[in-house]
């Protein structure tokens, strides 16, 4: 009887361990700034995304500047994809992955 109620639980949040951070990627783009319409299985080394959680080990770590929602460039590469919500955009990246976090001008 426990292991079908384990079963039938929902997984609530999804909290990245080590040096990693869970980031939402950003819709593929079909079509580029310019009009050039983009095949579906284009391979882009880099995409961007949000942060949607950082581990303790990332947060506690002055040479790691990344916050939860920070928008970021990030190779996926090294990604682990999480079948959390059904629409694959949730990754578990390294945070050595993350090359770029956009910054607006104060």
């Amino acid at each position: 009887m426990a292991d079908s109620k384990q079963a039938n639980q929902t997984i609530e949040t999804v909290e990245p361990i080590g040096d990693r951070v869970l980031i939402r990627k950003d819709q593929d783009r079909k079509v580029t700034k310019e009009g050039i319409h983009l095949p579906d299985k284009i391979e882009i080394p880099t995409l961007t995304g949000r942060v949607v959680a950082i581990s303790a080990q990332v947060a506690n770590d002055i040479n790691y500047p990344i916050q939860q929602y920070d928008k970021v460039l990030f190779n996926p590469k090294h990604g682990i994809p999480v079948d959390f919500e059904g629409d694959n955009r949730l990754f578990v990246i390294p945070v050595e992955d993350v090359v770029a976090v956009f910054r607006k001008d104060d």
